[in-house]
């Protein structure tokens, strides 16, 4: 058996609070797991390794990859490279990034001369 780079599945989404990222890396122990962030790109490495008593067994068959992996994403500007929580549990890796105060939307009231008052949504960008 060898090992090679695998890139483990990774699902991405975004609210009005942020980003986030949830990596699938069961197996992998978090001290096994790197997470930075260096010019607005969020890079992940990590490497599941055969444990020495996997070795000796006679495999028919190995389906599971193992190896090392990186993987990179490039983030968007609202969010703030300060505020980031990464959160490990059931081989799922949970990446919170929080958006810019300043990116997050603002309700602003707008009012008319003589009717209703309307809202509006700002995006603060």
């Amino acid at each position: 058996m060898t090992t090679a780079n695998f890139a483990p599945p990774v699902d991405v989404y975004e609210d009005e609070q942020g980003v986030t990222l949830k990596i699938e890396v069961p197996g992998i122990d978090e001290k096994d797991i790197d997470v930075s962030i260096a010019s607005n790109t969020l890079t992940v490495r990590g490497e599941r390794t055969l444990e020495k008593e996997e070795k000796e067994e006679n495999f028919q068959r190995v389906e599971r990859q193992y190896g090392s992996f990186t993987r990179s994403f490039t983030l968007p500007n609202s969010v703030d490279l300060e505020q980031v929580s990464a959160h490990y549990n059931k081989g799922v890796l949970k990446i919170r990034l929080a958006n810019k105060a300043e990116s997050k939307p603002k309700q602003i009231k707008v009012n008319v001369d003589g009717e209703r008052t309307l809202f509006a949504a700002a995006s603060g960008q």
